[in-house]
């Protein structure tokens, strides 16, 4: 676990990248959130789930990662890559984020939080996630790479003044 005084010291951006796959059930039809899962099956109903397989879940997030994102004012750009295809959502971080869930990462278009919560008042849901990418998810041996970025705030909660 980091200090307080390395976490303040801790330069942003500050990113996280995790590695999943695709799989044959990928609906990406969910309007309000999207996930990324450890899990590894995935059943038609799981509508907002993008990638399966993962790396990691919230809360094997990294301690300063998670600290940052929880800051008043963070801002949270997910990247998903799919080989040459990339779709980009920003959301924002909270103080209310708990980081807890071993095999999930959800983001929201709203602001409610749960233990799978790493982002709300996202841009996009699943449903708003280029189709051609979608495409590539359900192929099950589709690598995807998912970069979790969280920057906009300093150590004591704010955004950084304006360069000169």
């Amino acid at each position: 676990m980091w200090s307080r005084k390395q976490l303040s010291e801790q330069s942003l951006p500050i990113s996280e990248v995790i590695h999943a796959c695709g799989h044959e059930n990928i609906q990406a039809t969910h309007k309000t959130t999207f996930e990324i899962t450890r899990e590894k099956a995935l059943t038609k109903r799981g509508d907002c789930v993008v990638a399966v397989d993962a790396t990691k879940g919230a809360a094997g997030l990294h301690p300063g990662f998670k600290e940052a994102a929880k800051k008043e004012g963070a801002k949270l750009t997910i990247t998903i890559e799919t080989g040459e295809l990339k779709e980009v959502v920003n959301a924002k971080g909270c103080p209310r984020l708990l980081f807890l869930h071993p095999t999930d990462l959800v983001v929201r278009k709203s602001d409610h939080v749960c233990s799978r919560t790493i982002g709300i008042r996202a841009d996009k849901a699943a449903i708003d996630i280029s189709r051609k990418i979608v495409e590539k998810l359900r192929n099950p041996y589709q690598k995807v790479r998912i970069t979790l970025t969280v920057e906009g705030v300093n150590e004591f909660g704010r955004p950084p003044p304006p360069a000169r």
